[in-house]
Protein backbone atom coordinates (compact mmCIF):
# COMPACT_ATOMS: atom_id res chain seq x y z
CA UNK A 1 0.00 0.00 0.00
CA UNK A 2 3.02 1.92 0.86
CA UNK A 3 4.47 2.04 -3.15
CA UNK A 4 3.95 4.40 -5.15
CA UNK A 5 2.56 3.05 -8.87
CA UNK A 6 3.93 4.38 -12.40
CA UNK A 7 1.00 4.63 -14.87
CA UNK A 8 1.41 5.66 -17.98
CA UNK A 9 -1.68 6.00 -20.33
CA UNK A 10 -1.58 6.24 -24.14
CA UNK A 11 -4.02 6.80 -27.39
CA UNK A 12 -3.43 4.70 -30.53
CA UNK A 13 -5.20 4.48 -33.86
CA UNK A 14 -5.22 1.40 -35.55
CA UNK A 15 -5.95 1.34 -39.38
CA UNK A 16 -8.47 -1.35 -39.02
CA UNK A 17 -11.93 -1.87 -38.76
CA UNK A 18 -13.43 -3.01 -34.91
CA UNK A 19 -13.48 -6.66 -34.68
CA UNK A 20 -9.72 -6.83 -36.57
CA UNK A 21 -8.40 -4.12 -33.82
CA UNK A 22 -10.05 -6.38 -31.09
CA UNK A 23 -8.44 -8.99 -32.76
CA UNK A 24 -4.57 -7.81 -32.85
CA UNK A 25 -4.83 -5.55 -29.67
CA UNK A 26 -5.79 -9.06 -28.05
CA UNK A 27 -3.47 -10.88 -30.03
CA UNK A 28 -0.85 -9.01 -29.07
CA UNK A 29 -1.38 -8.46 -25.33
CA UNK A 30 -1.92 -12.34 -24.64
CA UNK A 31 1.87 -12.65 -26.22
CA UNK A 32 2.56 -10.02 -23.81
CA UNK A 33 1.52 -11.06 -20.52
CA UNK A 34 -1.35 -13.82 -19.00
CA UNK A 35 -4.87 -12.85 -19.76
CA UNK A 36 -7.07 -11.47 -17.22
CA UNK A 37 -10.12 -10.12 -18.32
CA UNK A 38 -12.03 -9.56 -21.39
CA UNK A 39 -15.14 -7.52 -21.16
CA UNK A 40 -17.39 -6.01 -23.61
CA UNK A 41 -19.11 -2.42 -23.08
CA UNK A 42 -22.10 -2.04 -22.24
CA UNK A 43 -25.19 -2.48 -24.74
CA UNK A 44 -25.35 0.57 -27.42
CA UNK A 45 -21.81 1.08 -27.10
CA UNK A 46 -19.03 -0.30 -29.21
CA UNK A 47 -16.04 -0.82 -27.14
CA UNK A 48 -14.19 -3.91 -25.80
CA UNK A 49 -11.68 -3.95 -22.65
CA UNK A 50 -8.54 -6.36 -22.49
CA UNK A 51 -6.30 -6.81 -19.62
CA UNK A 52 -3.27 -8.77 -19.10
CA UNK A 53 -0.51 -9.27 -16.34
CA UNK A 54 3.18 -8.64 -18.19
CA UNK A 55 6.59 -8.89 -16.92
CA UNK A 56 8.47 -5.68 -16.50
CA UNK A 57 11.17 -4.33 -14.74
CA UNK A 58 14.81 -5.51 -14.21
CA UNK A 59 14.39 -8.83 -15.14
CA UNK A 60 10.58 -9.08 -15.99
CA UNK A 61 10.47 -9.39 -11.65
CA UNK A 62 7.86 -6.72 -11.44
CA UNK A 63 4.14 -7.49 -12.45
CA UNK A 64 2.58 -4.96 -14.99
CA UNK A 65 -1.00 -4.60 -15.42
CA UNK A 66 -2.12 -3.72 -18.84
CA UNK A 67 -5.66 -2.19 -19.72
CA UNK A 68 -6.72 -2.03 -23.53
CA UNK A 69 -10.08 -0.03 -24.52
CA UNK A 70 -10.63 -0.57 -27.87
CA UNK A 71 -13.45 1.79 -29.44
CA UNK A 72 -14.67 2.43 -32.84
CA UNK A 73 -12.98 4.99 -34.78
CA UNK A 74 -13.87 6.32 -38.19
CA UNK A 75 -15.22 3.97 -40.89
CA UNK A 76 -11.96 2.25 -41.15
CA UNK A 77 -10.04 2.60 -37.91
CA UNK A 78 -10.32 2.03 -34.42
CA UNK A 79 -8.88 3.95 -31.42
CA UNK A 80 -6.86 1.90 -28.23
CA UNK A 81 -6.31 3.72 -24.91
CA UNK A 82 -3.54 1.90 -23.40
CA UNK A 83 -2.81 1.99 -20.26
CA UNK A 84 -0.06 0.26 -17.75
CA UNK A 85 0.71 0.25 -13.88
CA UNK A 86 3.14 -1.13 -12.07
CA UNK A 87 4.49 -0.63 -8.12
CA UNK A 88 7.75 1.01 -7.86
CA UNK A 89 9.93 0.22 -5.16
CA UNK A 90 12.85 1.95 -3.77
CA UNK A 91 14.59 1.77 -7.96
CA UNK A 92 12.59 3.50 -9.95
CA UNK A 93 12.22 1.36 -13.30
CA UNK A 94 9.37 3.20 -14.57
CA UNK A 95 8.06 -0.16 -15.46
CA UNK A 96 4.62 1.06 -16.00
CA UNK A 97 5.65 3.40 -18.85
CA UNK A 98 8.05 1.12 -20.44
CA UNK A 99 5.50 -1.92 -21.01
CA UNK A 100 2.99 0.53 -22.17
CA UNK A 101 5.70 1.68 -25.37
CA UNK A 102 6.53 -1.51 -25.46
CA UNK A 103 2.82 -2.78 -26.33
CA UNK A 104 2.29 0.45 -28.27
CA UNK A 105 5.43 -0.82 -30.50
CA UNK A 106 4.35 -3.99 -30.56
CA UNK A 107 0.91 -2.85 -31.83
CA UNK A 108 1.86 -1.11 -34.75
CA UNK A 109 4.17 -3.08 -35.61
CA UNK A 110 2.17 -6.36 -35.93
CA UNK A 111 0.35 -6.06 -39.32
Amino acid sequence: MLMKKNVHEMDLVIPLPFDDAVERVSRVLNQAGRAVETRQAAPGRDGETIRVVASGGAGGMNPVVVTALVSKGGENSSKVRLRAAAKEGLIKQRAGEKAATRIAALLHKAR
